[in-house]
């Protein structure tokens, strides 16, 4: 493969998903703005977000289906098209209902981007270095979060709402033009893609997709790594910091960027990793919903408000769950045949964003019950109340790390069938600390024998 024109295609399609990240996580960072501008409350400015994510969530496995069929290309484009439309509309709403339609254009141009520029990565790049490009390609992303948390909400906060969300489709009109200017689907002398597949082939594809026991592990270890991130990210977890915890924008402003920041670090560790070590992904993912889990009740369970270190501790593991929520995108490569890529990705795609819209509308249901009721003592973003909306959290941990479990032994039994026999962890560690100490005791004797 032409090495550096497959970078050059890869930072390209980056370059538009940086944009759809931005685009995606901008009403987080106005979620305050929005309560005031549309006269709503918790639970009405949650929908814009959470019907957002919903356009996105449905949309995956239709997606997933067309890039088969029709490329990259055209799909990032008409993406970056709709998410200039939605941000547009959106510049210019003064209405629940006109802002809502907006978030569902930009949804549905988001639900285009992502999986079209992963799956050009098994077309470009070799296999061993897929898992790597796959996070660097996630880590480039997530820059997208800096632009939504630094320049549009300065813009935001200075010239007001409708330069901010110009600015926003501006970006995407660029985007436009870069991908249909210089994006190529396959490298030169690469086979056609059959784009005359039927609905019953159609139909035939996405069901063995999902028969996969890989396909449905990385959808249940996308479910439970990336929502909690997302969740913080794109609606509750600005508002969170700066009203229930008292931290100010400026500092709200600079968790969130530690968020993105740990986020790009973390990734070619992961990537390094899951190339290192295929036999333990599911491992690594458990291990992650494990320490999200303890931080978020640390934070949670803190008499009053916690303290600076624990909530940037709290941002820093919440960003490890992007990178290795690409874990499950790793299974639908390894686990499927490559014309099948796209819509086995679409299928894990829908794992993690399914769970963060529901979690976004049940934090901001619950936010509201607990105002009518009194409870919040008229303080809406309440520290008691948030404290009780985001426990809603631990439900979907809990439960995608016990499918995880289950649907792993599936994937075992499938993996034993065909004569690949994956030894348990515990075993494995447990021979090395034996093999470690049969050493030091050599080494021991030795030492002991030089001496004498």
């Amino acid at each position: 493969m032409n090495a550096p024109r497959a970078w050059l295609i890869w930072t390209i399609g980056v370059l538009a998903y940086l944009v759809a990240v931005a685009q995606r996580t901008s009403f987080g960072v106005s979620g305050l703005e929005a309560t005031e501008r549309f006269h709503a409350g918790a639970a009405a400015v949650s929908f814009f977000t959470v019907l957002q994510l919903l356009v996105y969530a449905g949309l995956q496995i239709p997606v997933g289906i067309l890039v088969d069929r029709f490329g990259s290309r055209v799909m990032i484009a008409g993406g970056a098209v709709l998410m200039g439309l939605g941000q547009l509309e959106l510049a210019f709403a003064d209405s629940i209902s006109a802002g809502v339609f907006g978030r569902v254009l930009v949804g549905a141009g988001d639900a285009m981007t992502f999986i079209s520029v992963i799956r050009l990565i098994p077309l470009w790049f070799a296999p061993l270095r897929a898992p790597l490009v796959t996070q660097l390609t996630g880590m480039s992303g997530q820059l997208g979060q800096v632009i939504s948390v630094v320049p549009f909400a300065l813009v935001l906060h200075s010239a007001g709402w409708t330069p901010a969300y110009l600015m926003l489709a501006s970006f995407s009109a660029l985007a436009v033009v870069l991908v249909l200017a210089m994006l190529r689907d396959t490298p030169p002398g690469h086979p056609p893609r059959d784009g005359s597949q039927g609905l019953r082939a159609t139909g035939v594809s996405l069901a063995r997709a999902w028969r996969q026991p890989g396909t449905r592990l990385g959808l249940w270890s996308h479910f439970t790594v990336q929502f909690c991130g997302t969740v913080f990210a794109m609606s509750w977890g600005y508002p969170f910091l700066v009203s229930a915890q008292g931290t100010g924008p400026g500092v709200a402003s600079a968790l969130m960027g530690l968020y993105v920041l740990v986020g790009m670090v973390a990734g070619p560790f992961f990537g390094s990793f899951v190339a290192k070590h295929p036999m333990r992904r599911s491992a690594m993912v458990l291990l992650i919903s494990a320490a999200t889990a303890l931080t978020w009740a640390a934070v949670l369970a803190w008499p009053g408000k916690a303290p600076l270190w624990l909530l940037a501790l709290l941002a820093a593991v919440l960003a490890v769950g992007g990178p290795s929520s690409m874990i499950g995108f790793d299974f639908a490569r390894t686990f499927n045949p490559q014309h099948r890529i796209g819509t086995a990705t679409g299928i894990v795609n829908v794992g993690g964003f399914v769970a963060a819209l529901l979690t976004i509308y049940l934090v901001g249901l619950v936010l509201d019950l607990l105002n009518a009721s009194g409870f919040s003592g008229g303080n809406l973003y309440g520290l008691d109340p948030f404290r009780i909306a985001l426990s809603v959290q631990f439900v979907f941990l809990l439960l995608g790390g016990v499918l995880i479990v289950l649907v792993r032994r599936k994937v075992l039994r499938q993996m034993a069938a065909q004569g690949i026999h994956v030894r348990p962890l515990p075993e494995v560690l447990a021979e090395r600390f034996r093999e470690r100490r049969r050493r030091g005791r050599d080494l021991d004797g030795k030492q002991d024998s030089t001496v004498h």
